[in-house]
C-alpha cells in the first residue's frame, strides 16, 4: 500500500522522544501519510488533519483507467487505503477535514469518528496581483507534476481541450508550472504543443501573466489550493466540478464550472474573447478569498479546534491514556506546541515546486 512508504523508523521514534519530554499539547498528524509515524492512543491527543479523503483520490483514478491490470491494481489500492483511513479518522482524538463535503465523506466511512471542517485558506497578502501584463491568450495550470491526478488533467486538457480552444484562438498557449514533471508528461506536451517549466521559484509570475487558469481535474479529493492561489491573483478560473469541490465559489460568479471537454472549450475561449469578464470574473474571485480564506482567518479556527482537543485529557492519567490539557490563560497552558510530520503533498501551495 501506497501510505507505507511514509513509514520511517527514525522519524518515529524522534516524535515518541519530543512527546516524552511532557512539552506537547496537541500532535497534528499533517496528512493521512504522517500518521503512520505518530502514536496514537497516548498521553497527547492527536489530531489527523485530512487535506484529501485520500482513498478517493485512488477511486477516482481507478475509474478513469482504461488497462484492465493498472485497473486492478488500483481497486486493490483504493479498498486498502480506505481500510486503514477509516481506523485511522476513528483512532484520533478529532480529524480535521478542509470542506464539508469530506466531513461528510469521513465521518460516513468512519462511524463514530470525531470530525470537524475547516476551509482551507491562502496568504492574500502573497497571492496579489503584481500588475505584470497578460501573455495573450495564455491559459496556465500549476501543481506538482509527479502527482498522477495533476499529470491526468494536464494530458487530458492537451488532448480533449485545447485542439478545440485552438480551432478558435488559434494562437492559445498552454503553460504548466510544477516541479518534476513526468517523461511521460514532456512527451505529451511535445506532441500536443504545451509548455512545461518544471521547477520554478516562485508561481506567481506565471499566473500573473495568465488570461485564464484552467483546473481540468478528473480525480483527486479535498479541495484545490491553487484554485484560491489562482483567484488571490485576481485571475479568472475555469475548473471542472471535481477540480472546484469542496470551495465555497459560485458558477459564473466567482469561476466557471465546465465538465463536458467542449463545455469548458467553449467557457475558455469565451474569457478570451472578453477582458472585461475576465477581469470582473478574477476582481470577484479575489474579493471572495480575501473576506472569507485569508490565512489569518483559517488560522484562529484551527487553532480553536486543537485547543477544544487538548482539555478532554486528563494529564496524570498513565500513558497509554487520555490527559487533561489546560485551555489558554490557565496557569498549566504552555501555548500552542505542535509535534508534525509535514508529508511533501503536492497539493499544498508551497509544495508544489
Amino acid at each position: 500500500m501506497d501510505l507505507w512508504k511514509w513509514r520511517v523508523g527514525e522519524l518515529r521514534d524522534h516524535v515518541q522522544v519530543i512527546i516524552d519530554k511532557d512539552q506537547v499539547d496537541v500532535c497534528v498528524s499533517d496528512f493521512l501519510f504522517a500518521a503512520v509515524n505518530v502514536p496514537f492512543g497516548g498521553r497527547v491527543p492527536v489530531v489527523l488533519f485530512e487535506h484529501n479523503v485520500e482513498y478517493l483520490i485512488w477511486k477516482r483514478l481507478c475509474s478513469l483507467e482504461r488497462n484492465p491490470i493498472k485497473k486492478i491494481l488500483l481497486e486493490i489500492e483504493w479498498r486498502k487505503v480506505c481500510s486503514k483511513e477509516s481506523e485511522l479518522c476513528r483512532r484520533a482524538d478529532l480529524t480535521i477535514a478542509v470542506s464539508e463535503e469530506d466531513r461528510v465523506r469521513l465521518s460516513g466511512m468512519a462511524p463514530g469518528a470525531q470530525t470537524a471542517a475547516i476551509p482551507t485558506g491562502v496568504d492574500t497578502s502573497y497571492f496579489t496581483p503584481a500588475g505584470r501584463a497578460e501573455i495573450p491568450a495564455r491559459l496556465v495550470f500549476s501543481g506538482s507534476m509527479d502527482w498522477h491526478p495533476n499529470e491526468d488533467a494536464v494530458i487530458y486538457f492537451g488532448e480533449q481541450i485545447l485542439p478545440k480552444i485552438r480551432e478558435h484562438v488559434p494562437e492559445t498557449s498552454f503553460a504548466i508550472v510544477g516541479r518534476n514533471p513526468t517523461q511521460t508528461l514532456r512527451d505529451a506536451a511535445g506532441r500536443l504543443g504545451m509548455i512545461v517549466t518544471g521547477t520554478v521559484e516562485d508561481v506567481r509570475p506565471y499566473l500573473d501573466e495568465a488570461s485564464v487558469y484552467v483546473v481540468p481535474l478528473r480525480a483527486g479529493s479535498g479541495t484545490r489550493m491553487k484554485i484560491f492561489e489562482a483567484l488571490g491573483m485576481a485571475k479568472p478560473v475555469v475548473s471542472t466540478t471535481v477540480g472546484a469541490e469542496g470551495l465555497a465559489l459560485t458558477h459564473e460568479s466567482e469561476f466557471i464550472a465546465a465538465d463536458d471537454p467542449q463545455n469548458f472549450a467553449d467557457a475558455v475561449v469565451r474569457l478570451l474573447r472578453n477582458e472585461a469578464r475576465r477581469r470582473d470574473l478574477g476582481q470577484a474571485g479575489r474579493a471572495l478569498v480575501f473576506e472569507r480564506y485569508s490565512w489569518s482567518q483559517v488560522a484562529r479556527e484551527f487553532e480553536a479546534l486543537c485547543e477544544g482537543v487538548a482539555p478532554t485529557h486528563d494529564q496524570d492519567e498513565p500513558a497509554d491514556s487520555r490527559a487533561d490539557m489546560p485551555r489558554r490563560g490557565s496557569p498549566r497552558h504552555r501555548g500552542a506546541r505542535f509535534v508534525a510530520r509535514l508529508h511533501d503533498e503536492p497539493g499544498r501551495p508551497d509544495r508544489y515546486f
